[in-house]
């Protein structure tokens, strides 16, 4: 807990905003950047944009705070944790959700167990449904690729594809209940595949089309995939860039293939796109809130990729969160640079359709100039992103001199850097905040957030999400609070929390060993750490992140288990032994990976083994999983009972960088 110059920030960012006002025409980004510095200079963070009154007139928030009759921000959070139901309530209200049978109640009460609450009992729906309830003529998707080619899709021609899907798949003869895999990027037919697999009461298993062929196969085994959808190849970064070899290597069930080259040799049991397609008209299945539509992939601390059920309620938790905190409305034009094989790819068409928005997609790099020619004649207005590609964006000055639409950015994924972040708000001339976002696969949105009714700080969270109370544990003392420095714990019950995983033990994943609140709740972790500040500025707490308090890493944007790293390290004839640990830069941004070992030769061509170890992890697991350094270690520490202690190296590696 901090206490620097309590209340005064406010005053100097009323400072910042004028600057911003009389200055920003024509100034550099390092001008720029020196006066920032100049006036936060007394601060652990700056303030980069404040709420002006239309924001605050317009915001789904504001909407929301009248309806009940509530004068800020922090009054409707604090009511949206005191009373749960009400909210989700009125987030399904927001939302227009559809149902076949509506809900008697939010959640069944009482609620016998906290970990696996009964949400909408009785209720009917298929939450496809949801997702194209806006005017049919209006523009659902606009999309691109590196050819710069710009189409639009209508609603209506959305639900024609969608009920095409839905047919083909039950004419291939799969039912309701089969899983079919999607391994692509997040493109149009994406979106066709993925509401018309959710619309026939099937299950779409999402794989990052970035795996290789070992962990495809890995990922198709574990879900009982049935059949499979993808591209041939398509476009990255100039490059061709195959996908149907992996799926051959990875000996995947039948293929549905969407052919980008004017021939595709196949094998025989495949088909292509255009021959799958069936029928236009669909007879929506209907099931429970909690019959599954989705199967995603996470690390956790075993070698085998957790298997996290996204069931019909979790497009509830992401449609609500970009509702009130990304502010997404029927206006808006929303993209984020992601794939679809990631949570935020599901969580983006949600988000978007469900709020009866335009979806912008991109199918190729978002590093290339041809991403900012379509954020800019797309009319992009909430374009989401990863600090990663922020930095190669102010490294190649890719999206600058551009006409660009946005009013909200916002990030995930991975930690931020604060130069990076005022760096992006200044292409937008300080006019758009950063809403920063932190959830997972296994809570279906975010759990800690920003809001548009609230100050922004770069690489700073504001708000835990509605809906969602957060407890902090000190690391010295154990103790429990809602503002300390600590590792964040999330108190039950919300939806879009899992309830059960796949292939693991649920409760021993989540709520074994938690510590309880005062009236015996049992929390659920996570695994990331804050430091919090509560008395800056009069009604706001600030977060900032600390990485993670587990042995989980977060590399490129992706979530990675340390003992996957050190499976493929392990296997090289020069390691007896390996821990990998990720360490955030001192001035905030992605997690950089650090790999310890204890060599079986006194005499160690490191280069070499770095570049060797380099092309295990790139070919084993992924390309953008990349070494920063390795180090040769004697012994590594352990506890009694022979756990390997990865904070203590993490811990010890920081303070060595501090000196």
């Amino acid at each position: 807990m901090h206490n620097p110059k309590e209340n005064n920030l406010l005053n100097d960012a009323q400072t910042w905003q004028s600057f911003c006002k009389q200055q920003l025409t024509g100034l550099a980004f390092d001008e720029l950047k020196k006066e920032y510095d100049k006036i936060f200079s007394s601060y652990p963070f700056g303030i980069a944009w404040l709420p002006d009154e239309d924001t605050i007139t317009h915001a789904n928030l504001s909407a929301l705070a009248h309806k009940l009759n509530l004068k800020n921000y922090q009054e409707l959070y604090r009511w949206s944790i005191e009373n749960r139901e009400d909210y989700w309530n009125e987030a399904i209200k927001a939302l227009n959700v559809e149902f076949d049978q509506p809900y008697q109640q939010i959640i069944e009460t009482p609620v016998q167990d906290l970990e696996n609450p009964d949400w909408l009992p009785q209720a009917k729906l298929n939450i496809a449904r949801s997702c194209l309830k806006a005017s049919p003529e209006k523009t659902a998707i606009i999309c691109s690729d590196e050819n710069q080619k710009l189409e639009k899709i209508s609603y209506q021609e959305l639900q024609t594809k969608c009920n095409q899907v839905s047919n083909g798949l039950t004419k291939l003869g799969f039912r309701p209940g089969d899983r079919i895999a999607l391994y692509l990027p997040l493109c149009p037919e994406a979106v066709y595949a993925y509401l018309g697999i959710i619309q026939a009461g099937m299950v779409a298993v999402l794989i990052a089309d970035s795996f290789s062929a070992h962990e495809l196969k890995r990922r198709l085994a574990s879900s009982e995939a049935k059949a499979i959808i993808a591209y041939d190849e398509y476009s990255y970064a100039g490059k061709a860039l195959p996908v149907y070899p992996k799926i051959k290597e990875a000996q995947a069930p039948t293929a549905i293939i969407i052919n980008t080259q004017n021939e595709t040799e196949t094998r025989e049991e495949d088909i292509l796109w255009q021959d799958f397609l069936a029928s236009d008209t669909f007879n929506v299945l209907s099931a429970t809130p909690d019959s599954l539509i989705s199967i995603l992939f996470s690390s956790g601390t075993t070698n085998e990729p957790k298997a996290i059920p996204w069931t019909q309620l979790t497009p509830i938790k992401c449609a609500a969160d970009a509702h009130f905190h990304q502010d997404v409305q029927p206006k808006d034009v929303v993209s984020w640079t992601t794939g679809m094989g990631w949570m935020m790819g599901p969580w983006t068409i949600f988000a978007a359709l469900m709020n009866k928005a335009t979806l912008a997609l991109f199918t190729g790099s978002a590093a290339t100039p041809a991403f900012a020619d379509f954020a800019e004649k797309a009319n992009i207005s909430i374009l989401g992103t990863i600090p990663s590609l922020v930095k190669a964006w102010r490294k190649n000055k890719t999206m600058e001199n551009r006409q660009l639409s946005i009013r909200l950015f916002s990030s995930t994924g991975e930690p931020s850097q604060v130069e990076d972040y005022l760096y992006l708000m200044w292409l937008a001339q300080f006019k758009a905040p950063i809403i920063e976002y932190c959830g997972g696969t296994e809570i279906g949105g975010g759990y800690i957030s920003g809001s548009v009714l609230q100050a922004a700080s770069p690489a700073t969270f504001t708000t835990p999400t509605l809906g969602t109370e957060l407890l902090f544990r000190n690391e010295e003392n154990g103790q429990i609070t809602h503002s300390q420095d600590g590792e964040v714990f999330i108190v039950p019950p919300a939806i879009g929390l899992s309830q059960h995983l796949l292939n693991r033990d649920h409760h021993k994943e989540y709520y074994e060993d938690t510590p309880q609140t005062a009236d015996g709740t049992l929390l659920r972790k996570h695994g990331d750490s804050y430091q919090v500040f509560d008395q800056l500025l009069a009604g706001t707490t600030f977060y900032k992140s600390r990485g993670r308090a587990d042995d989980s890493m977060n590399l490129g944007g992706i979530k990675i288990s340390a003992v996957e790293i050190e499976k493929i390290v392990n296997q090289h004839p020069q390691v007896y032994e390996s821990a990998a640990v990720a360490v955030a830069p001192k001035g905030g941004g992605p997690e950089a990976l650090i790999i310890f070992f204890i060599p079986k030769s006194e005499v160690i061509d490191l280069p070499g083994l770095k570049t060797e170890w380099q092309a295990l992890i790139s070919k084993e697991l992924n390309p953008l999983f990349r070494i920063k350094e390795i180090i040769p270690e004697q012994s590594l520490p352990r506890t009694a009972s022979n756990k390997l202690m990865r904070r203590s190296l993490r811990k010890a590696y920081m303070q060595q960088q501090d000196e």
